[in-house]
């Protein structure tokens, strides 16, 4: 190009520009350039007409400037930005119309839709481990959805690297679980490379934590107190101490060879209940001997059968609703040893749950809790509807997500038929008729 042309060009670029700055610069119409920079990143087209409540009267000028004629009275001010294109491409102030404009005046514009994609990708990549490792598992579902849902994830860690490290950890952590039996801080260093990592508080505990109560069949967000922390977590083999985990037992024979059997042998004696911790239990390296163990749900059943058979008391374990660590140690215990139990609790959504729990563990047989015993139990009672409030007003209705009953089928089927809870203490009677001598 010869210099009088370039020379031309350049001279018409900046006739151009300056009439671009003379319709659209200045802050009066930049709410106008705005308006269309936000359709263009969208991926929107330049069509239709933009409005602005409550314009001002340069704003209002700056708009008549633009299209050579008065704006409408009124406090909001419209502009169709077909109108617009085509002033600027007529005006020579921008050939390309209005979306060459605007790069013209604001600079190089954002692709939101490629942004938008790429930041879902990189959601997906740090989820991905995450959903690897709960992949196949039913229990884990739900949960999965409820970590969408909630936007936990990405309330823990805001952008996708970070949350792809916090999940991988905590993949690492499902994939261990459930546990035979594991001290929480030795868990947190194997799996996160940090014995603190599963502390309350701490992001990988926090989300580890809601799918821990996940596979206990509990509610996914953690109730508060130490209590609920610690009794989720045994539900799946993990304790956070070796003291403060507990279980309760009577009338196991123990032996005359070791120290937890001694104990065990002189509670037995005494025909009073032993509550063992899990220290005492993890000391304990034989299996426990025992023919015929029956397991119960609620320490009720215990203390009534110390009351009624003392020393005569067949051997009875007490699982306190969600096994403890030390709960599970003792059923591990037995088993190695070849007992035969027999369960029962309570006949309610979460009863089922903490049996199958329990039978996964060790095998049992229905000991009274099968769909024949529901029917009678439910047939022994008042329904809550015919009686006024009160410690005897009978039987209250089910509640909670309904679970299966893998060892009678018909028993979940006649749960959801009858819609009544069964507690254990109210099939008292038929229980100890069992553990007697």
């Amino acid at each position: 190009m010869s210099p009088d042309r370039i020379g031309a060009s350049v001279s018409a670029d900046g006739a151009g520009l300056h009439r671009l700055d003379r319709l659209l610069g200045g802050e009066p119409a930049a709410w106008l350039v705005r308006r269309a920079r936000d359709r263009l990143e969208a991926g929107r087209p330049l069509t239709g007409t933009v409005t602005l409540i409550a314009a001002t009267p340069e704003q209002r000028r700056a708009v008549e400037r633009l299209t050579g004629r008065a704006a409408r009275s009124g406090t909001s001010l419209s502009v169709s930005l077909t109108e617009v294109d085509r002033i600027l491409r007529d005006s020579g102030a921008a050939p390309g119309g209005l979306a060459e404009a605007v790069t013209r005046l604001v600079g190089p514009l954002r692709d939101l839709t490629r942004e938008r994609a790429d930041l879902a990708a990189a959601w997906d990549v740090a989820f991905a481990a995450l959903d690897e490792a709960a992949g196949g598992r039913d229990e884990l579902a739900r949960w999965r959805d409820w970590l969408d849902a909630t936007g936990l994830v990405r309330r823990l860690a805001p952008e996708p690297d970070q949350a792809r490290l916090l999940l991988l950890q905590v993949a690492a952590v499902l994939r261990r679980l459930p546990s035979r039996g594991i001290p929480v801080g030795r868990l947190a260093a194997e799996c996160c490379g940090d014995a603190h990592a599963l502390d309350d508080g701490r992001p990988v505990g926090t989300l580890a934590l809601s799918a821990v109560r996940a596979l206990a069949g509990l509610p996914f967000a953690a109730e508060p107190g130490a209590d609920s922390r610690r009794s989720a977590w045994a539900a799946v083999g993990v304790h956070l101490d070796e003291l403060s985990s507990l279980v309760l037992c009577l009338g196991l024979p123990g032996d005359a060879g070791t120290v937890l059997g001694r104990m065990l042998a002189s509670c037995r004696e005494a025909g009073q209940p032993a509550v063992l911790t899990l220290r005492q239990l993890r000391c304990h390296d034989d299996p426990l001997r025992a023919d015929q163990v029956w397991i119960c749900e609620n320490p009720v059943v215990v203390a009534a059968a110390a009351d009624e058979f003392g020393a005569r008391c067949q051997p009875l374990v007490c699982v306190g609703g969600q096994p403890s660590a030390a709960g599970w140690r003792l059923l591990d215990l037995l088993a190695a040893a070849g007992a035969e139990f027999g369960y029962h609790g309570d006949f309610d959504w979460g009863g089922v749950r903490i049996a199958d729990a329990v039978r996964r563990r060790v095998n049992w047989r229905p000991w009274r809790y099968d769909h024949v015993a529901y029917q009678s139990a439910v047939a022994a009672q008042p329904a809550v509807a015919a009686h006024p409030p009160g410690p005897l007003a009978g039987l209250g209705r089910l509640a909670g997500e309904p679970a299966a009953t893998p060892w009678d089928p018909e028993l979940a089927v006649a749960m959801r038929r009858h819609d009544l809870r069964v507690e254990e203490e109210l099939t008292l009677d038929d229980l100890l008729a069992d553990l007697g001598p």
